[in-house]
């Protein structure tokens, strides 16, 4: 069968209603069968039709002045050739439920295809999951890195159950050592119970900055200087002074406490938490905050979902919106 190329892809005849019928290629028009250009590439690969005039290599260098055609290909082929059908739209691509096709059957997955080098923007993020999560749908994004080799993420919000938030803490002296804090508590404390904080004798513990700004403001401590009492807005502003990313930790450092979670630094993973859900048990989540309009090259984000599937736990990103955070989860998946 030979297929007439059109500006936006490719036309068959009637005779091409088998292509559609049998394994659901292209949309069926009252004139013949319409073809996207991915898949006109693809079925002249597999010698399904012809081109006249245009060899493979020839339609793929026409194809390829779209910039982001070939990579699109790249995941067209490798779903086709994984028993999926899959058609263009409404992000990328639609792809139906392996054994099922457009007409008889249902398609599962709504897919975006990016480079390793792209730029996600999560409010577009925020909107496309949504949108893929009114229709029913699970939203996957198909990463292509240089060398054509193809991850994907299953992508998702992420609601934190509500946990059964911990007891008041006693109110308790305490002593800056630069922009540290040391509370003065015997062993054995709330503070301990409550996980605050490393200890560094029986009657010290240090807390990180984020947790004395969280009990200072919520005048569980009181902070004193060799300057005298330190209000808990004279420490913040102390404290950005040497952590540019403040603002934006502190704001999900309360959110995830409203929730009862303890968030304790992730330093040691590469991100801005690591998150308990019960005192002192693994954690099961790094947390990474991202502020309002922030976009993330897409090969950091794959670094961070190799570090937390590496140490077994979820790889959230809590992105701050303009009233709220919603918190994105990005998980590798196999398709």
């Amino acid at each position: 069968m030979y297929v007439t190329l059109t500006p936006q892809g490719g036309e068959l005849g009637v005779e091409g209603y088998a292509l559609y019928d049998q394994s659901g290629y292209g949309r069926k028009t009252k004139k013949g069968l319409t073809l996207a250009p991915v898949e006109i590439l693809y079925l002249v690969y597999r010698d399904k039709i012809q081109v006249r005039n245009h060899s493979y290599d020839s339609l793929l260098a026409d194809f390829a002045k779209n910039p982001s055609f070939f990579r699109s290909y790249l995941v067209y082929q490798d779903m086709r050739e994984r028993g999926y059908a899959i058609q263009t739209g409404p992000h990328d691509f639609r792809v139906f439920k392996r054994g099922q096709r457009p007409g008889k059957g249902e398609s599962q997955y709504m897919m975006r295809v990016v480079s390793e080098r792209d730029l996600i923007d999560f409010r577009t993020t925020q909107r496309e999951i949504k949108a893929t999560a009114n229709m029913r749908k699970q939203h996957i994004l198909a990463a292509v890195d240089d060398e054509g080799e193809i991850t994907y993420y299953d992508v998702r919000f992420h609601t934190l159950k509500q946990l059964q938030e911990l007891k008041e803490l006693e109110s308790s002296a305490s002593h800056l050592a630069g922009v540290a804090v040391m509370v003065y508590t015997k062993e054995g404390s709330g503070y301990d119970a409550a996980f605050y904080g490393k200890r560094l004798d029986e009657s010290r513990i240090m807390l990180s900055t984020i947790e004395a700004l969280y009990l200072a403001y919520n005048s569980v401590i009181t902070l004193t200087s060799t300057q005298g009492l330190l209000s808990a807005d004279d420490y913040y502003h102390l404290v950005h002074g040497t952590d540019a990313e403040l603002p934006e930790k502190y704001t999900v450092y309360c959110d995830l406490k409203k929730q009862g979670y303890t968030p304790k630094t992730g330093y040691k993973f590469g991100h801005h938490f690591r998150v308990y859900a019960e005192i002192k048990s693994h954690s099961e989540m790094l947390v990474q905050a991202v502020p309002n309009g922030l976009s993330l090259v897409m090969n950091s984000i794959s670094r961070s979902v190799r570090m937390a599937h590496s140490v077994r736990k979820k790889m959230l990103f809590a992105c701050l919106n303009d009233d709220s955070i919603t918190y994105i989860e990005f998980g590798r998946v196999k398709m």
